[in-house]
């Protein structure tokens, strides 16, 4: 007989079949929120390489791999009889209407009551943790640090606290560097490292003031170099060359000839 269930429904029923401890899956059947939580971060940034690639089946394919992360958290929190799949879909729901009233209510859209919307949630989360209130509460932890960055330093502009120009920054971030030279000059790595990130916080908050974002930046700087080190060992392999065999300057000629050539 068909079955004539919708694919979500069948997606969550080969779930409960893989955590059903009797006949499930032993590995399924062991995993923990923490186990899974790292296998659900490396699936979004698949879902982004994805769409990186243009190709539209990876990113079908990629998003359905996301979308079975939720839904085996979802399974998770039902054995424990917290919430199943749709109370996760029901709350996103609600949010997405609350928080669009302009295109749900027919009011006109004002991003004071958007922001003023999400002061009220991150008010009702810290009252529900027993805690009070911050601006800074609902900034994920487990964001890549650049992207979080970013985050603080724009979520702290909202009342205020900011650089007022770029110019600042700049002068600011000068400050930073000074203070790891002066750490690694003294051979304080523990110290160094607390410069070193207080300097990237700073240029991630440059960047900011500048409307370009660090992550981004460093994800196109990453995949520059990857390009140009791929063809300096394409011409070290046309060539007869040991890449550990290399003197610095040689390096150097090789990373110059594969600048030019990306440029071509």
């Amino acid at each position: 007989m068909a079955d004539d269930s919708s694919p979500i429904e069948r997606l969550r029923g080969v779930m409960a079949r893989l955590r059903n401890p009797e006949s499930g899956c032993p590995w399924d059947i062991e995993q923990t929120f923490a186990t899974i939580a790292p296998y659900t971060i490396e699936e979004a940034y698949e879902v982004a390489d994805a769409i990186e690639s243009g190709d539209p089946q990876q990113i079908r394919d990629e998003l359905g791999d996301l979308l079975f992360q939720v839904i085996f958290h979802a399974r998770m929190a039902e054995e424990r009889g917290w919430f199943d799949f749709d109370a996760v879909a029901t709350a996103i729901h609600d949010k997405l209407v609350r928080r669009h009233p302009h295109v749900f209510a027919g009011a006109g859209f004002d991003k004071a009551n958007w922001e003023d919307q999400k002061a009220q949630e991150r008010a009702a989360s810290a009252q529900r943790r027993g805690g009070a209130p911050s601006l800074l509460d609902d900034i994920p932890r487990a964001l890549p640090a650049l992207s979080r960055a970013r985050k603080l330093g724009k979520r702290a502009s909202r009342v205020g606290f900011d650089w007022p120009d770029v110019a600042g920054i700049r002068e600011k971030l000068n400050e930073e560097i000074a203070e790891l030279d002066a750490e690694v000059a003294a051979g304080r790595t523990e110290a160094a490292a607390e410069e070193l990130g207080d300097a990237l916080f700073t240029l991630v908050n440059l960047g900011r003031k500048l409307d370009i974002d660090a992550e981004e930046a460093l994800r196109a700087a990453n995949a520059k170099f990857t390009k140009r080190f791929k063809h300096m060992e394409q011409l070290c392999t046309e060539r007869g060359l040991s890449l550990e065999a290399l003197s610095p300057a040689e390096w150097d000629t090789l990373w110059v000839e594969s600048k030019a050539a990306a440029k071509v």
